[in-house]
């Protein structure tokens, strides 16, 4: 995929766990969200379709109904703060599943954003929101800490949220 609209360079280094560009904040929270392969459908299923983001109250305006590459989603924030953004991957394999999206211009930040659910061997289901990120306006660079702080609040909340979400479905 070509980075020439994205506000940075190293477009899709959020597929590399643990890689942060240098000159950028990284972020990794992870939350077990339950058990088994019925967890794992759900949870999968809830992350790629934006059924996670809109239940932990973004606003999320794009035309696809799942993550692809290439699909722009603008992600709102009380319908103030608008941050558009580009799908640059998604994974669907039998025990991951998830997306990043990357930051295009008009986005307070700059940088990458991933959200990934795992099953390992012993059927524990994991997400994993991973991202790297800089302030590109004034007011998330006059936040600092305070701006970092909002973005891991808002990594757990989806956790929390998505584990919600797979609450009612059937343990093994």
């Amino acid at each position: 995929m070509s980075s020439a609209d994205f506000t940075y360079e190293e477009v899709g280094a959020t597929r590399e766990q643990g890689h942060c560009p240098p000159g950028f904040h990284s972020l990794r929270v992870r939350t077990r969200i339950g058990e088994g392969e019925e967890v794992f459908r759900r949870a999968s299923e809830a992350v790629l379709t934006w059924e996670m983001h809109r239940a932990v109250g973004v606003g999320v305006d794009t035309p696809a109904d799942r993550a692809a590459p290439g699909v722009d989603v603008t992600v709102s924030l009380a319908a103030v703060v608008k941050a558009p953004c580009r799908v640059v991957w998604t994974v669907e394999e039998p025990r991951r599943a998830g997306w990043a999206y990357g930051t295009l211009p008009g986005h307070p930040e700059t940088g990458e954003e991933s959200f990934l659910v795992e099953r390992t061997g012993d059927g524990t289901v994991w997400l994993t929101v991973t991202a790297f990120s800089r302030p590109a306006k004034w007011y998330a660079r006059a936040g600092g800490p305070a701006t970092r702080a909002l973005q891991h609040a808002y990594a757990r909340r989806c956790g929390t949220v998505l584990r919600g979400l797979c609450a009612d479905t059937p343990e093994p």
